[in-house]
């Protein structure tokens, strides 16, 4: 008995091309360096607040990444993807060694997107009440808000960052907006 297998076709972006070459060849690094250097410098800076801390912490989200790239493993999202979770990875890292306060950039638009989900009129009084409650939240809850209201990335993309499934990320940001009312409430 004969089988045959079905021609499969797989598609490459463009992203995992350039993964294959610095794999093969670590010169390649460059290009996704170059790529991908400007947002992941964005997404470090947004949770900082000084640009040479950023920088300093990018670089070392590049090295980590050159280090590790034959581990990583395309799974049909952005490269960006894979950078982002060791960024904050770095980010958290080097808040728990050092005991700095954690920087948060908020602009209007996402305050009101926030209010907006927890049913919360925007008011300057309501947006100090967001700003302490935020303040009770841990690192994690922190990344989720931040990358869902401050960034508006798909759930699904925050599941890959945060290593998880959409429907449980889902999940924790409603909880934790039920949690920010309820702080909010208290104080």
């Amino acid at each position: 008995m004969r089988g045959t297998i079905a021609d499969t076709t797989i598609v490459l972006s463009t992203d995992d091309h350039l993964v294959l070459a610095a794999k093969a060849d670590r010169e390649f690094f460059g290009e996704l360096y170059n790529k991908y250097f400007d947002s992941v410098a964005r997404f470090v800076y947004q949770r900082t607040g000084t640009k040479d801390e950023a920088f300093d912490i990018t670089q070392q989200v590049f090295m980590q990444a050159m280090m590790a790239l034959d581990k990583y493993e395309s799974r049909g999202f952005p490269f960006s993807s894979w950078l982002y979770r060791i960024a904050l990875n770095e980010i958290s890292s080097r808040y728990r060694k050092n005991k700095n306060q954690r920087t948060i950039n908020i602009d209007d638009t996402s305050v009101q997107n926030v209010m907006g989900e927890i049913n919360e009129p925007t008011s300057d009084e309501k947006v100090d009440l967001l700003l302490i409650a935020m303040q009770e939240l841990d690192e994690d809850e922190v990344q989720l808000l931040e990358m869902r209201f401050f960034e508006k990335r798909p759930f699904k993309e925050i599941a890959e960052i945060k290593d998880s499934n959409e429907s449980a990320v889902k999940m924790k940001v409603y909880r934790l907006l039920d949690k920010l009312k309820g702080l909010m409430e208290k104080k």
